[in-house]
Parts: C-alpha cells; sequence; structure tokens
C-alpha cells in the first residue's frame, strides 16, 4: 500500500490518472487546472509546433531520457532527481509561458572535460529543467527533420552509428578511392553563426514561439567565474538541443557534396571526402574550405586537416589497412590513450587488492571493448591483453615483495618447488620477471578469467 500511495505522489502534471482509480478532493485541483488545460489553436503555417511539445507524451518520454542520462546541476543546483517535484509544483506556469512564447532559458554553467585527444573540451551545463525543455523541442524537431538529412550524415541520429560511418568509409575505400579529404571544423561548436543557424531552423519552423525559445536556448549566457557572459555565436555542448541544430547547420554542406557527387562520410562536424587522387583532393580541399568560409562562415582548421592516404589518418579513432581490401584497425592514437589509461589504473603505487584492481580495470575494458572491438585486426586485440596481464603480473609479484613470500605464493599457484625457489631468489625486477615461466604459468590466463578480468580479444563484430 505505501508503494502504491509513493508511486501515485510521483505522478506528474501532464500525466493522465488510470482509468478507474478515482482522484482526491486536494488531488482535483491543481492537476485538473494545469495538466488538462485547453491549448492554445496551433501556430500558422506548417511544421512543429509548440504545442506538439508540451504534448503529455512527449513530456514523459523527454523527462524519463533526462533522468536516464543524469549529468551535473546547471547555475540553479537543481538536481535531476529533484526535478519531478519542481514539475509538480511548477509545471503550470511553465507550460503557460512555452505557450505564450514567454519562457526564457537560464545561463549554462561551463565546466571543462578532457580531449580525448589531449586539451580540454568546454561544455555548457543546462539547468535540469532547461534540459527537460530541451529534450522535449529535441523529440519533435528531430521526428520532423531527421529523414530530410543525408545518408551520409550518421552522428547524433536514430538509428545511426559511429560504428555504421567508419563502415560507410570503409566501402568508398574498397571502391577505389585511396584518398581522403580529412576535414576539421575549427571550434565548430563554438563557432556557429546564430543568424545563419536561425535562418536555417525559420525555413522548417513557422511557430514563432518554438523560434524564440530556440534562440532563447542559443543567447542564453554562460556562468564562468562567477560571471555571466553573452553568447553571440556557437551552440554549446551539454544541452540535448546541441546536436540537432549541429546536424542541421552541417546539413548546408552535406547537400552541397551531395550536389557535386561526392563520396562522404559525416559524423557531427568530422567529415571525411574520399577521392581518387592526392590532386583531386586537393582541389575538394579548396574548394570545399570557400563554401564553408562563404557559406556558413566556418572554418577549416588547416593544421589538423589533410589530404591523405586512409591508412594515415584516422575517422572516429579508427583508421584502415592498405591495400585493395582495407580492414578496419584501431587508430594509434587510440592505441596509445587506452595504454595511458591503463598505466594509471594498475600504477604500482596504488597499493589495492588484486581483486579491487581487476574490477576497475574490467570496467574500462568493457566499454572500450564494446567500441573498439569492432576492428578486424584481432592480433592487435590479443596484444593488448597480453601486455594487460604482464602488468597485473609485475604488480602482483611486486606485492608478494619478500622472497619468502613469493615462494609460497608461487607453490600455492602450483608450480614447481625448483622453479618456484629460483623465481623466488631471482634478482631480476617484476617487469622482466612478468614474462616469466612460473608467473605465466602460475598466473595464466584462466587465473585472470576466474578473477574477473575482461579479455578485449573475446568480442563479435557485428
Amino acid at each position: 500500500m505505501r508503494s502504491r500511495r509513493q508511486k501515485n505522489q510521483m505522478r506528474l502534471a501532464w500525466e493522465p490518472e488510470a482509468e478507474g482509480e478515482a482522484r482526491s478532493a486536494g488531488d482535483r485541483g491543481t492537476e485538473d487546472r494545469v495538466a488538462h488545460a485547453a491549448p492554445e489553436g496551433p501556430a500558422e503555417g506548417a511544421g512543429p509546433s509548440m504545442e506538439a511539445v508540451v504534448e503529455p507524451g512527449n513530456l514523459k518520454e523527454a523527462l524519463a531520457r533526462v533522468r536516464r542520462n543524469r549529468g551535473a546541476p546547471g547555475v540553479d543546483g537543481m538536481t535531476v532527481d529533484e526535478l519531478g517535484d519542481h514539475l509538480k509544483g511548477h509545471w503550470g506556469e511553465i507550460r503557460t509561458q512555452l505557450l505564450e512564447g514567454r519562457y526564457g532559458p537560464q545561463p549554462v554553467r561551463r565546466v571543462e572535460i578532457p580531449k580525448a585527444t589531449g586539451g580540454m573540451r568546454p561544455l555548457g551545463v543546462p539547468t535540469v529543467l532547461d534540459r527537460f525543455i530541451q529534450q522535449a523541442v529535441m523529440q519533435v524537431l528531430q521526428a520532423e527533420w531527421d529523414s530530410s538529412f543525408s545518408e551520409a550524415s550518421y552522428g547524433f541520429r536514430p538509428g545511426r552509428s559511429a560504428h555504421q560511418a567508419v563502415e560507410r568509409a570503409q566501402e568508398h575505400i574498397r571502391a577505389g578511392f585511396g584518398f581522403v579529404v580529412d576535414l576539421d571544423l575549427e571550434k565548430f561548436f563554438d563557432r556557429v553563426n546564430h543568424d545563419i543557424l536561425m535562418g536555417l531552423v525559420a525555413k522548417r519552423v513557422a511557430d514563432k514561439r518554438l523560434l524564440r525559445l530556440i534562440r532563447g536556448f542559443l543567447t542564453a549566457g554562460v556562468l564562468e567565474g562567477g560571471l555571466v557572459g553573452p553568447t553571440t555565436e556557437g551552440t554549446p555542448q551539454g544541452g540535448p538541443l546541441s546536436p540537432l541544430l549541429s546536424n542541421l547547420m552541417l546539413d548546408v554542406l552535406d547537400k552541397e557534396l551531395e550536389k557535386r557527387g561526392h563520396r562522404f562520410v559525416r559524423y557531427a562536424d568530422d567529415c571525411n571526402i574520399y577521392v581518387r587522387s592526392q590532386r583531386a583532393g586537393e582541389r575538394v580541399m579548396a574548394g570545399v574550405t570557400r563554401f564553408l568560409a562563404r557559406r556558413l562562415k566556418l572554418t577549416v582548421n588547416t593544421d589538423k586537416s589533410a589530404v591523405d592516404r586512409p591508412a594515415r589518418r584516422a575517422f572516429l579513432s579508427f583508421s584502415f589497412t592498405a591495400g585493395s581490401k582495407p580492414k578496419r584497425r584501431i587508430a594509434p592514437q587510440a592505441k596509445n590513450r587506452l595504454k595511458a589509461r591503463v598505466r594509471v589504473l594498475t600504477r604500482r603505487t596504488r597499493r589495492v587488492c588484486l581483486a579491487r584492481l581487476v574490477a576497475e580495470l574490467s570496467r574500462y575494458l568493457n566499454g572500450w571493448r564494446a567500441y573498439f572491438g569492432f576492428c578486424e585486426t584481432p592480433s592487435v586485440l590479443r596484444r593488448i591483453d597480453r601486455w594487460i596481464r604482464r602488468r597485473l603480473r609485475a604488480i602482483v609479484w611486486e606485492q608478494w615483495k619478500r622472497g619468502r613470500t613469493r615462494y609460497r605464493a608461487l607453490r600455492r599457484l602450483g608450480i614447481t618447488e625448483e622453479l618456484a625457489a629460483s623465481t623466488a631468489a631471482s634478482s631480476l625486477g617484476p617487469w622482466r620477471l612478468s614474462c616469466s615461466r612460473a608467473l605465466n604459468t602460475g598466473l595464466s590466463i584462466a587465473f585472470f578469467q576466474r578473477i574477473g578480468l575482461v579479455s578485449v580479444a573475446d568480442r563479435a563484430i557485428a
């Protein structure tokens, strides 16, 4: 009875009551007045409307997504767990503001996170309420717009993935397009021109309330160092709406490339165009650079962009082997990042037990394997597995410390008396001994499997 009562208390203003369940007198007022107020008439013209944004089913889905994604609080300090109670008390007022075009987003909170390739990436964290409203808007717009986007666009789209983008790139290379124009847009998310972007939105959205709300999210400002600064350009990374708006902006590039008959793949702001020769690639690079500057006011980063063989470039952290039948392989930078992370997790100064170390390491390796297990070079994955096990053997050897302890531990692992004694008495360091016969036999692959170590080579290509 108690859990059922709690479930009813969590019902939000837009959610209909279950059929056959009577409301209490105290519940009737707010829910009837707020949730089921007659909506205003739809906006003139075709396209999505604010009424679709505040539709109960859309809101319920948006709230579930925000709760699932979690995330840090924005400038008001409200957490995701507090959002439901806030909506129960204030949704009527918020809904009225949205339908009347008066809702004003709050500034985003500036945070920085490390880039996988080095450096820091600035993020703008909206309040959880703004994230919820952005999510509701995004769902409506994406349902209307997605089918019009290019087949070569894979980023932030339902039913599409980075693996599919890599596979498409591989198809172009197999078809004889042996050079890639690797485009890197300079600070794309920070440099998006608001007027150009809103012009593109206005071609698809007639509802002025929705247009005003979207511009409000773009220009809400950034809280940094205790001060709120204006945002005159860019789509702050961190909000649910930003990826869709970036796809709308770069769809202009996609359509231009299609018109020119190019083979290309784009994932967010990472775009690769495939051509048959170095000379053709240089012409395409120059032409696309001019188009982006003139039409979208975007700049190509000349230091990071290049025309080269695909085997010498990385796309979504994958590369390709040379030859007429290219295979997917892990880009060298991605392997280096894996090793750097494993070194941090397995540094010998941590002084944690092997079980805990393996559990932490396996959590990381599970996620890494889910993405990079898509490669077609299993020998690389097996070498990574061997290197990880060798690091763990070196840690165990150092943790045993004394010769007598090492001897007894090796004997318990089934090592013969003579081999255990000679290994325990060795003057070699932990790294050298980590590939010795005694440690390889005692701390075998089967041993690490028993204690739960994830193998990156134990995967299946989809």
